[in-house]
């Protein structure tokens, strides 16, 4: 009997028999870009104010943390500024269990999330885990998402809880603020929160405006960012939300006791701290996502217009076999599922290098 066999004789709950747990290849190849991380690294002045903050809190570690992470909260309300205060913030272990605290406190059984895919894999499997039902919406061809085709579908479909990713993932394009307007002014009826997952939104073109200048005046709106990406700290596991004051009290209600622990709070000020060192790379790195976009085009392939730090792209008979290929010569990136379609993080010069020879040689074969 194997493990899956053993699984399905426990007490599971219905819907989760025969589900499969969430994860992208964790495979050991030179160069990794299938999970969109900054390759970069963390900066040295960074890493030595990160380990003398956590050295600091060495001595305290029998004690709980501050479950508020006061400290934390204002440090993050100052790097994104548009007149956020420590009240507006809030912050969990990665910006999935943001998002999963906020369908805990909005979603749960009898209510419904709304996403639009393709779009962040994740949100389907949160509202499960919270007994949330789900909802898929459509997008266009071109996989855009307009203003009145959005806020239609939340007419129609009248959800409680709706995730707008921006840039999304896996296309990496940007929304443009008419398409988030108007989704919640179409959730007016259900009293919908609108979440705005702008998990990438450091590497956005100049000029892309933010969800965040739309928040005063608007209580149910909710914008999501993370450290992961921009601040190399996908190992510190630090994502963290934006809205009005009432919607942090609500997630209070549903938090774990002291979520936060001192090492993740201590690591998050330091890196904010020394923002300027760490987002110097994230430069680098939207000047390798825009060679890939120039390059691909040159071999004759289709990517989109990004404001991530991925290039998801199109016109490949066996993307299959691309991928497979890509991974015998050290180069790991994503096959996302999507016909005729494959997705690359952008990582540095060296490696960015690595990615477009190899795949100029499987294409001239």
């Amino acid at each position: 009997m194997d493990q899956f066999e053993r699984l399905s004789q426990l007490p599971l709950r219905d819907d989760l028999r025969g589900q499969h747990p969430y994860g992208a290849p964790q495979l050991d190849v030179p160069i990794l870009l299938n999970v969109n991380e900054n390759t970069f690294g963390v900066p040295l002045d960074a890493k030595e104010a990160i380990l003398k903050a956590v050295a600091d809190e060495l001595d305290g570690l029998n004690r709980y943390p501050d479950r508020e992470f006061t400290e934390l909260r204002r440090a993050l309300a100052a790097y994104l500024g548009h007149g956020m205060t420590q009240e507006n913030i809030w912050a969990g272990n990665g910006s999935n269990e943001v998002l999963q605290q906020l369908l805990q406190a909005f979603g749960g059984p009898g209510r419904t999330a709304m996403g639009f895919p393709p779009t962040y894999s994740m949100y389907p499997l949160l509202a499960s885990g919270t007994g949330t039902g789900y909802v898929a919406g459509i997008r266009s061809e071109d996989y855009g998402l307009s203003a009145d085709s959005a806020a239609e579908q939340v007419r129609a479909h009248a959800p409680n809880v709706i995730f707008l990713c921006s840039p999304n993932n896996p296309t990496g394009t940007a929304l443009g603020l008419d398409v988030i307007e108007a989704v919640y002014a179409a959730g007016e009826a259900s009293q919908a929160i609108v979440i705005v997952d702008e998990a990438y939104a450091e590497f956005s073109h100049a000029g892309t405006p933010s969800a965040l200048s739309l928040l005063p005046g608007r209580p149910r709106l909710v914008v999501s960012r993370t450290m992961s990406k921009a601040f190399a700290l996908a190992g510190a596991r630090l994502g963290y939300l934006a809205a009005a004051p009432e919607v942090t009290d609500a997630v209070r209600l549903v938090r774990l006791p002291y979520h936060l622990s001192a090492i993740t709070q201590a690591t998050a000020v330091a890196a904010l701290r020394n923002s300027d060192s760490l987002l110097a790379n994230v430069e680098a790195i939207k000047v390798q996502r825009d060679r890939i976009v120039a390059e691909l085009i040159d071999m004759g392939l289709s990517p989109a217009s990004s404001d991530s730090n991925f290039v998801f792209f199109g016109g490949l008979s066996d993307p299959q076999s691309v991928w497979e290929q890509l991974l015998a010569e050290g180069v790991l990136i994503r096959d996302v599922g999507i016909a005729g379609h494959l997705r690359v993080t952008a990582g540095t010069e060296a490696e960015t290098t690595a990615f477009l020879s190899g795949l100029r040689a499987i294409l001239a074969k």
